[in-house]
């Protein structure tokens, strides 16, 4: 503990550092994976995790939260520079490329959510990936049915033309203050001094068997016996570094064009199982500033990242439904705040299975599946003395006779931060690359996504019908990535999100209703354990006070499962004291600020 709060110290004061020793990290407890082949969402390749204590973290002018000490240490360092929250995002999201590159990286994609208090507006920015455009329907099938989902996901097939880049750009034109080269300096020196192999990524190192059937990317992670590197290893990414320093000095545009480019279209297509990017598709990509999606809530505003994003969306269905129970007055771990939370899940899934989509493909009735008496029609399905069971979607527009479901898995491996500059200006991003390690494909330093598995594997569901989420040229696989901030009275007050798949709904959720309705801290309401239905089973959050709730629940017809649930919730409360910055004990984050 008093490493930590050294190590919290040194942030504050914004001391560089480019290695910290491995003991500095929270210990990391290993526990092992859910073993049912038939549900492959819940085999969570970041199931490595623990529950180190984390303190809430208070200070007075900005703050800066990320899933890696380092990470959030480049933020703290640029924020105390003058840099503003976009500044800060791009810092980290360069350092988590090198430190945390299980969860995301300039090979994959992002939503960025901004809300200054100066304009009251909220901005949403989306540097999702897109399919290339000899993308078809049957990418992922053989002799009409879906191939295997790590046969897909392990393949160059899988891998979408990266966005996050392009989306950092085109956000720090708009609402940076630094030079665009100087958000890299901390990435840079981390890449060419060394780090140290914190626990987390010994662990999933060393369980990956995927990773080591990569050569480039065997030659990075393990040694020459084929083993992880253990521990405070001191690993160097020269190759990143090179790429960085490129991308710093040129733009973006070195990345999408140029020898990145033809790198990355080589590796592709070199691959056993090879896709189809051409260097035509990464020149051609663009990022999108999107209109904000804003709920009114109570006494808030909830906002977050629109389609093709179904997290925010689902998010507010939830709470929109659960504002008609008496949830806010119960207690969080009760039976009956459990029910009531995983019924509204279940209809909120179910909703997001069939019209979410990428809305420049497919309409998406976003409108229809906000309003009001929508919503307290689909809250009049939830009974407080037993479950629905599996709830069966609504038909917000009319529309759910032409859709059909799509059922395939959303593995995790996501990265989420946040960052509050001295002007107020809060920003909320998730960043991923999908599934833990991406593709495995390394090129230049850095892991390709496997976002394009995130679209359905068939194009028709069972009955015939095309499903929105199916694979198009050009388009942009639906995500749960819930990056989202709450207005109060036209300001930030908070900013939340986390990693986790489809569970992020969930995760997000289960936060918001601790600050906002529960009154707990942020990180007290992080803390809560993890629960909730994604319209299969109730999950409840193994080896927690949960478990006492397993007969009970069963009792009321609910098929109930306890699983390793490691959210990555990081967030900040911006309170009339200063900011309230919280981190997940189930992950190696942690918050600073000055």
């Amino acid at each position: 503990m008093m490493k930590s709060l050294l190590l919290a110290a040194c942030l504050a004061f914004h001391v560089w550092s480019p290695v910290v020793a491995a003991d500095v990290l929270a210990p990391i407890a290993e526990r092992g994976l859910p073993q049912d082949p038939a549900l492959k969402e819940d085999i969570n390749p970041e199931g490595a995790t623990g529950r180190a204590s984390r303190q809430l973290v208070q200070a007075a002018h900005y703050m800066a939260v990320s899933a890696n000490p380092l990470s959030t240490q480049a933020g703290a360092d640029i924020l105390a520079q003058g840099g503003t929250a976009v500044d800060a995002a791009i810092a980290m999201q360069m350092v988590l490329t090198l430190v945390e590159p299980q969860s995301s990286g300039i090979g994959g994609g992002a939503f960025l959510v901004m809300a200054d208090p100066t304009t009251q507006r909220v901005h949403a920015f989306d540097g999702r990936e897109t399919a290339p455009q000899a993308a078809k329907g049957d990418r992922f099938m053989i002799d009409g049915t879906a191939m295997d989902f790590q046969d897909a996901v392990n393949s160059g097939r899988s891998v979408g033309v990266p966005g996050v880049l392009r989306m950092l750009e085109l956000a720090h034109d708009q609402h940076g203050r630094l030079a665009w080269s100087r958000l890299f300096a901390p990435a840079i020196a981390l890449a060419e001094q060394g780090f140290a192999v914190s626990p987390r990524l010994h662990a999933l190192l060393r369980d990956d068997e995927f990773l080591r059937a990569q050569p480039a990317a065997a030659a990075y992670f393990y040694d020459a016996q084929g083993q992880p590197w253990p521990v405070g290893h001191r690993l160097k990414n020269l190759a990143l570094a090179r790429s960085l320093r490129v991308i710093a000095a040129e733009g973006a545009q070195a990345f999408y064009g140029g020898q990145i480019a033809q790198d990355i279209v080589q590796a592709i297509q070199a691959h056993p199982v090879p896709g189809d990017m051409t260097l035509a598709d990464l020149a051609a990509y663009q990022a999108k500033e999107r209109q904000a999606l804003c709920m009114p809530y109570k006494a808030y505003d909830l906002c977050g990242m629109p389609p093709p994003s179904s997290g925010p969306l689902a998010v507010m269905q939830m709470l929109g439904m659960l504002s008609h129970t008496g949830i806010a007055a119960m207690k969080p771990d009760t039976l009956e705040s459990v029910h009531l939370f995983s019924e509204a899940g279940k209809l909120a899934y179910a909703d997001r299975d069939f019209y979410v989509a990428d809305p420049d493909f497919v309409d998406v009735p976003v409108a229809a599946m906000l309003d009001p008496e929508y919503l307290a029609l689909r809250a009049s399905l939830i009974k407080p003395e037993h479950t629905i069971g599996r709830a069966p979607p609504g038909d917000p527009a009319g529309m759910r006779a032409e859709r059909g479901k799509d059922g395939s898995p959303e593995l995790p491996s996501t990265s989420h931060m946040v960052a509050v500059d001295s002007e107020g200006v809060v920003v909320s991003m998730t960043s991923s690359i999908e599934t833990a390690f991406g593709s495995k494909i390394f090129v230049d330093g850095f892991l390709l996504n496997n976002e394009l598995t995130d679209f359905s594997l068939v194009d028709v569901d069972a009955e015939g019908k095309p499903v929105a989420n199916r694979v198009q040229p050009g388009k942009r696989p639906r995500s749960s990535m819930s990056p989202m901030v709450v207005m109060k009275d036209g300001q930030p007050f908070m900013a939340i999100g986390s990693p986790g798949g489809a569970a992020i709904i969930n995760y997000v959720a289960k936060a918001l209703l601790g600050v906002l309705d529960w009154n707990l801290n942020i990180q007290q309401a992080i803390d809560l354990p993890n629960r909730g239905s994604r319209n299969r089973f109730t999950e409840l959050e193994k080896g927690t006070s949960l478990h006492d709730l397993v007969g009970p629940l069963r009792a009321m017809g609910h098929e109930v499962r306890e699983i390793d649930f490691p959210s990555g919730l990081h967030g900040v409360v911006l309170t009339e004291h200063g900011l309230e910055g919280g981190a997940d004990p189930r992950r190696e984050g942690m918050a600073a600020g000055g």
